[in-house]
């Protein structure tokens, strides 16, 4: 088996600053679907730097994303910590289809619910779950009792506050 060299890509996500990163990327639109791609993929240190670099330069909704959203819901469960944090970044940043919601949320769920998550990542996912019971008022229940004590101990101060913000957004 022979080493594959690095792409323009890669080689951009190990040798420069995130700044530069979204520079790159500017310049270069026709390595967006390599993005994507390598976003989702297994490939370390480059996906989870490309999946930060995907939720940093891409639109709302954006449309080359959008054929994804399943890949990425899929892969979520399965993904490192750093990785996980960006590509719910990236589906905060996208509509989400009522077939993908029952999945997401569950994955979102166990995400926030395991307290040695790191806390950034539990509150992406906790900001999902949050979203998601806007269009399914019934969930708010389960959703409140998953900010008990037991799951915002460990959390800062400034991270159960936003939590609970979020809690108390208008339903109507």
């Amino acid at each position: 088996m022979t080493d594959q060299e690095e792409t323009n890509l890669e080689y951009t996500l190990t040798n420069s600053q995130k700044d530069d990163w979204i520079s790159y990327i500017a310049s270069n639109q026709d390595d967006f679907p390599e993005l994507i791609k390598l976003s989702i993929s297994d490939k370390q240190p480059y996906s989870w730097r490309a999946s930060w670099m995907l939720s940093s330069c891409m639109n709302n909704n954006d449309q080359r994303v959008k054929r994804y959203i399943q890949k990425i819901i899929d892969i979520l469960p399965a993904t490192q910590n750093s990785q996980q944090r960006a590509l719910l970044k990236v589906l905060q940043r996208m509509e989400i289809e009522p077939k993908y919601e029952g999945q997401l949320f569950d994955t979102c769920s166990k995400i926030w619910e395991n307290i040695n998550n790191n806390p950034s990542l539990r509150f992406q996912a906790f900001k999902i779950m949050v979203a998601i019971s806007k269009n399914y008022p019934d969930i708010l229940n389960e959703i409140k009792l998953l900010t008990d004590k037991y799951y915002t101990d460990n959390l800062s101060d400034v991270v159960k506050k936003s939590i609970f913000k979020l809690m108390t957004y208008d339903y109507k």
